[in-house]
């Protein structure tokens, strides 16, 4: 089957018919979405790891005043850390994916949030989800998926309890509306 064009830099709402999988009620930002699979971070799923765990376990000095929340960025391999942020700066570990969008993975991102220096828009996530070859593809075929273009305000302007329902809000749909049943027109 041919694949849907690129969703890099757009977000993933689930449908109802996902809440009974690890994406229920996720919002899932794309990092990556090409013939060879797709890579996402879950913006709206917390974790009960907490920023202090993640600083201990690392050995970097934080700061007290100091404790983002931490997500479960998805289902795979939920022990590495990643971090969504705005601004640029000079880590290692980075990829941007647009303009003002950028993915780390390496510790010296972590140190500088933890000593107050990092960057000021940012998500922190453990894991991510990963889709092999084609599987997005034919999970939006089958409406498992809602798609939005990105924005800061939606990734670093609210409250995680409040994204699924805002994300829905811009596409003018309100969750209550939602059916778990797939059809096309």
């Amino acid at each position: 089957m041919k694949q849907l064009s690129s969703l890099r830099n757009h977000l993933l709402i689930a449908m109802p018919s996902l809440d009974n999988s690890w994406f229920g009620g996720s919002v899932t930002y794309l990092c990556e979405h090409d013939s060879e699979g797709a890579m996402g971070l879950v913006l709206n799923k917390p974790t009960s790891f907490t920023f202090e765990d993640v600083c201990e376990q690392l050995d970097i000095n934080r700061l007290d005043h100091i404790s983002p929340l931490m997500m479960s960025g998805g289902p795979v391999s939920p022990d590495q850390g990643f971090i969504l942020h705005q601004e640029a700066g000079n880590w290692g570990a980075t990829m941007s994916i647009a303009d003002g969008f950028h993915i780390t993975s390496s510790k010296d991102i972590l140190a500088a949030i933890a000593q107050g220096n990092g960057p000021h828009n940012y998500r922190l996530g453990l894991g991510y989800a990963g889709w092999s070859p084609g599987q997005l593809d034919e999970e939006l075929r089958k409406n498992a998926w809602l798609t939005l273009e990105a924005t800061p305000d939606i990734l670093f302007g609210l409250d995680y309890r409040d994204l699924y329902d805002v994300a829905l809000s811009k596409l003018g749909i309100s969750a209550e509306f939602l059916s778990g049943e797939a059809g096309h027109a």
